[in-house]
């Protein structure tokens, strides 16, 4: 099983809305997704519940059970799990970075969010992780994300070849239950997240085949 964790410290990232279609994404291709959903507010978990589907899995669980539920959805068969985290929390993030084969840091291509995106760098280092920097949320005009990527680069951050635009449709999705390869499934932002889920999983899959015998055990909140 592949783990992801979702982690910043800038609340409005777009944390959960990566989880969500991620984990739609892994389970639209055959392969079994949970979403441990670490944030208090329980976002995912909400959409989850008013979901007609019974898939992806979302569970709602506290830093210090993230262990104990990442073995029992190992146990369950899940091939993918997501954890997505709340913001101002560094020891829940730091428990999800711990326990991941991947770190994700999504930030936004704006001043605020890329100062912010130290904590949440220095979160990761702090597990031992190679974290990567996602552009979410990135306006379809202007140089705004190549001068955000170079500045990202400046605080040690690779920064992940594909990048999520700003558009209505991923609003429009959530507010269905739906992720947004169930909600256009052929458009652009479906692509993109397509996209950033095969990244993603080859990472992973680079990090597991480095580091087969590693034990990644989360730490009490």
């Amino acid at each position: 099983m592949k783990t992801i964790a979702i982690i910043s410290q800038k609340g409005g990232a777009g944390k959960t809305t990566l989880a969500i279609n991620l984990a739609v994404a892994s389970e639209l291709l055959r392969k079994s997704a949970v979403i441990i959903d670490l944030d208090p507010q329980a976002s995912a978990t909400q959409w989850s519940d008013q979901r007609t589907k019974d898939s992806p899995t979302v569970i709602s669980a506290q830093a210090s059970r993230l262990q104990e539920v990442l073995d029992t959805a190992r146990e369950h068969g899940a091939d993918l799990a997501i954890i997505d985290t709340a913001p101002h929390s560094e020891s829940a993030a730091l428990a999800a970075a711990r326990a991941a084969d991947l770190v994700l840091i999504p930030c936004r291509a704006a001043i605020f969010d890329i100062r912010a995106i130290a904590t949440s760098a220095d979160v990761a280092a702090l597990a031992k992780k190679t974290a990567v920097a996602v552009l979410n949320a990135v306006p379809p005009r202007g140089q705004l994300a190549d001068e955000a990527e170079e500045a990202l680069k400046t605080y040690g951050l690779s920064v992940a070849p594909v990048r999520v635009g700003q558009r209505a449709d991923f609003i429009h999705s959530i507010t269905a239950a739906q992720g947004i390869t169930e909600y256009d499934p052929d458009g652009k932002a479906a692509a993109e997240i397509k996209a950033l889920y095969m990244w993603a999983c080859k990472q992973a899959d680079m990090y597991t085949r480095k580091h087969p015998n590693i034990e990644r055990t989360a730490i009490p909140a």
